[in-house]
Parts: C-alpha cells; structure tokens; sequence
C-alpha cells in the first residue's frame, strides 16, 4: 500500500477478488465508473477457483489420470505440483494487471473492516487507509469447515483442501471425512497419484441427493479404482501417533479404526465474514455466518450487495459470475434480473468419469406425483458413442428424466467421460423446451460423446 493517500473515495468499493467481483469490477470500470478492489491476499487475485479451487483441482485431475505405472508415484505428483503452481501463478499475475492496469480500477492488498455503511479500513497504523464509496460489493468468498471432532485440530496430519493442491509430498494414506463433492474429487485424485485413500462418510450411501442407481455407480467406480469408501461412518476422535494419526470411528454398533498421513475433513464450507465488522455497517447475517440477500443480491443495506459464496446460495464460481450479471443489471442495466431467473442450474462432480446432473431426480420427480418416462442406458452399451472407447473409458451411465405428456427433459444425470460438456447441452435443452424427439434427430459431429443422445432416446422414442 506504499505511495496511496490515507484516504480515498470511489464509484464502487470491491471487497473480495472473486469471480464476481473482478467481474463487476471490470464491467464498471468500462462503463466509466471509478473502482477500488481490496483483497486481503496477494495469493487470491481472481478468487478460489484460479488459485486453489477450480483450477488446480482439474489440473490435478489431469496429471493423475496422465499417470503411467512406470513413472514414480512422488517425482510425479511433484512435478504436477510444480505445473500446477506455474499456470495458478500466472493466472494470479494476470488477474492482478488486467484490473489494476486500468486507469480508472486500483487493487489494494489487505484485511478489509467496516466502520460504518460507506467505509472501510484496510491495514494498521500507518499503513491504514480508509475507503468510501456510495456502493459496494462483498466478495469475500467461503472457508472450509473443520468438524468439532476430538483430536481432530491439533492433529499434525490435519490438510485442508489448499495445502493439498500446494504440497509437493504425496501422502502414503489418506483420509477423507466427508463424501460430498469436494471430498470425492480430491479421493478420485489422490488414488490416482498412488495414494492409498479411504472416505468416511456419515450418510448411509454415497450422494444421498441423488437416485440410488447413480450413487450406486458412482461408488463402484470408486471402489473399482481401489478407494475404501464405508458409509454409515461416524468420526468420534482423531489420535495422532508419530508418522500417522489413528482415525477412530463408529459404524453398526461398533468401533473401527484406520490410519492417515494425511486427514482432510471436507464437510463444508462456510462464509468469510467473522472478520468484516459487517455490524459496523448494519448488515445482518445468518447464523452461519453468510450474508442475508434479497433475490437482487442487496443486503439490509440496500447499496451493499453480496456476491458468491459469501452470500449463502450454491457455492460454485459460476453462480458468483451469475450473481455479478444481477448486480450489474442492479448498477448499469435495467435492474430485471434477480436470482429466480436461474433454470436448470448444472453440476459436475470432476471425479474419473465425472458426475454432472441438472434438473430433478426419478426420486424427485415420482414424489412429485408427475407422469415421467425414464431412458437409462450403462455407457459401455451405448454403441453410438465410439468415443468412450477410444479414450478407453466406457464406465458410467447416462440416465434422463422425461416427461411423458410433453416430451420435455425434467433432469439428467450423465457419469461418462465428458459429461462435464454435455450436461451443458442438456441444461439448454430445458431452458429452450426443446423436446427428446428433437434431440434425437440432431446431427451431432462423430466421433463425439453428445451423439450418445441419438441412440438414448431412440431406444425411448418411437420413430
């Protein structure tokens, strides 16, 4: 903060340099506005998804499945390491000059405070430099949640899902408390470098949200790939004992044990708000911490507004860059966008093959008394899809929730090598009502995962 004034004004206050906020910020600034970001980490320019999230998950996931048996499982997964840390360095580097090159944007680099509903402070002493602004954005993102498991926080062997994607030593044995997203990915992952990996999870089975043939396939891949996954687990302590820790838990009446060099609890995230004095502006949160938002993203304080996962909604970088559309239609647009627009929002669990599902479940759909027709078909069966076979990866299933009377996809969930892609496919189908029929008799390039669709609902449909 060396050669700034103590004291300094804009059009729009930034805090957080998110996905959303950059966003915003860059939108405003080329729409004349003057905008100061404040970022309390030079690591984090761009937010979670370029620096430890998004981006160097998928880095990951890349190299671990590019490794071949005879490479050596640590000089490997060090040296993905270090490929990982060129391309989020870069990533970081350039996020940095795009919005503080402009003449009208600054970036500043500190722990951001409200003292009251137009200012901040960032930095002490003399280094302290207050800021106003007549709007601003928070854009402080999430944190991971460790559980009040005994043992579990003063154990050496504790990680967090940062350290693993910055570390260059390749744990032997690792535990996973959690089976949702995150925890699966990072154990698709690790058993991939050659760890040896186990998941604890509470629940009964694996992705309890979604239909029991699809977590039902999930975990026999997993398992397949050589993952200990035991449901029904409850942690009860964490003991740590020289090179490894003792993981104690619970399952049918009885108590079990099993060792990690590394533990990662992934059972959530919560808001980064503890330290914003967000009372000093009278902005109110929920009791988890998240900021409390109306359907336009205004806080109780109706020129601050909140972007991400800061704000409680999906915490996914593709919803924060959907929450800077509505802001910026608050700020610069027509101010008709709020969050009930958002249709048949997609997911992707980046496991090998991934998970991507939009829309609602057979599950869901049944219990919602409506009249469906289910087309299902295992990937390895599906003789239009070359391309599971020439990338030698035919396990997964594709499964489509239809309904009978109009013909319209209601939901999706496809475990198969680019799923991730054609999920964005499907999800534009039902925003645009476009019918199975019509998805059927597409032309679809060859050899392509999408033609899946040709022979899916040809089976389903008559001709």
């Amino acid at each position: 903060m060396e050669n700034l004034p103590t004291s300094l004004s804009a059009d729009v206050l930034v805090v957080g340099f998110g996905k959303g906020g950059k966003t915003a910020a860059h939108a405003l600034t080329d729409a004349g506005q003057r905008v100061i970001l404040v970022e309390q980490s030079e690591n984090m320019y761009g937010g979670t998804c370029p620096n430890v999230g998004c981006v160097p998950t998928k880095m990951l996931v890349h190299y671990a499945t590019a490794r071949h048996l005879k490479d050596d499982a640590q000089e490997y997964f060090a040296s993905s390491i270090d490929g990982v840390r060129t391309l989020t360095s870069a990533f970081r580097a350039g996020n940095f000059d795009a919005l503080d090159g402009k003449d009208t944007a600054t970036v500043i680099t500190g722990e951001a405070t409200f003292l009251d509903e137009h200012t901040i402070t960032v930095g002490q002493g003399q280094d302290r430099i207050t800021i106003t602004a007549p709007t601003i954005l928070i854009n402080t993102g999430s944190e991971p949640v460790i559980p009040e498991i005994p043992g579990l926080t003063d154990s050496h062997h504790l990680v967090n899902s940062t350290e693993l994607t910055q570390t260059t030593n390749l744990p032997e044995r690792l535990v996973v408390i959690g089976g949702g997203y995150l925890g699966l990915e990072f154990a698709s992952i690790y058993r991939h470098f050659g760890t040896d990996v186990t998941v604890l999870e509470a629940n009964e089975r694996l992705l309890p949200r979604e239909d029991q043939d699809v977590a039902q396939a999930v975990t026999e891949i997993l398992t397949g790939d050589g993952i200990h996954v035991i449901t029904g687990a409850r942690v009860t302590q964490v003991r740590d004992d020289g090179a490894v820790s003792t993981v104690i838990y619970e399952k049918d009446g009885q108590t079990h044990t099993v060792e990690a060099s590394a533990l990662l609890p992934a059972t959530g995230r919560r808001a980064v708000t503890a330290d914003l004095r967000l009372d000093a502006a009278g902005v109110k949160t929920a009791p988890n911490g998240s900021i409390e938002v109306d359907e336009r993203l205004r806080t109780t304080q109706p020129h601050i507004y909140a972007l991400g996962d800061v704000n409680g909604g999906e915490q996914f970088t593709y919803i924060s860059l959907d929450d800077a559309r509505i802001v910026l239609d608050q700020l610069i647009g027509d101010g008709k966008r709020t969050t009930t627009d958002r249709i048949a929002v997609p997911h992707t669990l980046f496991i090998t093959p991934p998970l991507a599902t939009v829309g609602l479940t057979e599950t869901q759909a049944r219990q919602a008394g409506l009249n469906i027709k289910v087309a299902r078909e295992n990937v390895a069966d599906i003789i239009a899809m070359p391309r599971a076979y020439t990338v030698e990866e035919t396990r997964g299933l594709m499964k489509f929730i239809i309904d009978a009377d109009t013909d319209l996809i209601l939901g999706a969930a496809l475990l198969s090598i680019d799923a991730q892609e054609i999920i964005n496919t499907v999800a534009l189908a039902i925003r645009h009502h476009i019918t199975t029929t019509e998805l059927r008799n597409t032309i679809y390039t060859h050899p392509s995962t999408t033609e899946a669709l040709n022979e899916i609902f040809d089976k389903m449909l008559p001709r």
